[in-house]
């Protein structure tokens, strides 16, 4: 019974963080996770290169997800391409 409970809070706490990755947005290293519910993992430091400058798609006007207060488009560096493409970030 004790190795079935420390492996549902083992599997518990590693999901926690499976939905976050740690992205370069804007130029500097930050958590992103797909659901406002998620922990976020501590980054490690990292030079992220320059976001080049381009404009910022325009955004419809919408209801932030629930347990965040606003969403932005950010500039978040896709690690397959090595390219920075805009996305939107609600915190």
């Amino acid at each position: 019974m004790k190795l079935i409970t420390f492996l549902f809070i083992a599997l518990m706490a590693t999901s926690a963080h499976s939905n976050c990755v740690c992205r370069c947005v804007n130029g500097s290293m930050q958590p992103i996770c797909s659901s406002s519910i998620d922990i976020p993992p501590i980054c490690p430091p990292k030079v992220c290169q320059i976001a080049p400058p381009s404009v910022q798609p325009i955004t419809p006007p919408t209801i932030p997800p629930i347990g965040t207060s606003n969403c932005q488009n950010q500039q978040v560096l896709n690690p397959y391409t090595g390219k920075y493409e805009w996305k939107l970030i609600c915190q």
